[in-house]
């Protein structure tokens, strides 16, 4: 239960970060969306791999934070949504987590081959589920601070020809 807490509190350090959730099913994606707004995240959601991509592309760029899909999928499962999403330069950066009820190494290896940045089993830990989205949001906060400090471009150093 003190974990518990500690992890809502953790995820509260990034309030209005944006969570895209793609579940077919109606009842896990409450459970799911119901965890991630009790840990001070924003939710949508879309049903299919299709949906997904869609929205990604159709939003402005920094519109979502993190995906949260479910490898089985109808019409494009998440292995393809996040191959699809990992080789666009407009949406690559964005932490992908794919949760599933199949729990083999082989659709774990399958998840990181794919380019998600966690593979989570259902029926999944809720203190293991909001850790590793503080993981992730933490991690991409990092990235994008060293980037913005990291271009430094003195004039001094350009050549005009």
């Amino acid at each position: 239960m003190r974990e518990r807490k500690l992890c809502q509190e953790k995820a509260l350090l990034f309030p209005g970060k944006r969570i895209l959730v793609a579940e077919d099913n109606d009842l896990n994606a409450e459970i799911a969306e119901a965890i991630l707004e009790r840990a001070g995240l924003k939710t949508e959601r879309v049903e299919d791999g299709i949906q997904c991509v869609n929205r990604i592309t159709k939003m402005p760029a920094g519109t979502y934070d993190m995906i949260l899909m479910d490898i089985q999928m109808p019409r494009m499962d998440g292995y393809a949504l996040c191959r699809a999403i990992k080789s666009d330069a407009q949406c690559s950066h964005i932490p992908f987590v794919l949760l599933t009820a199949k729990n083999s190494s082989e659709s774990r290896s399958g998840a990181y081959d794919a380019g998600a940045d966690s593979f989570i089993a259902k029926p999944f830990d809720i203190d293991v589920l909001t850790s590793r989205i503080h993981q992730l949001l933490e991690q991409k906060l990092k990235r994008q601070d060293s980037f913005i400090h990291e271009v430094k471009i003195d004039p001094k150093e350009i050549t005009i020809s």
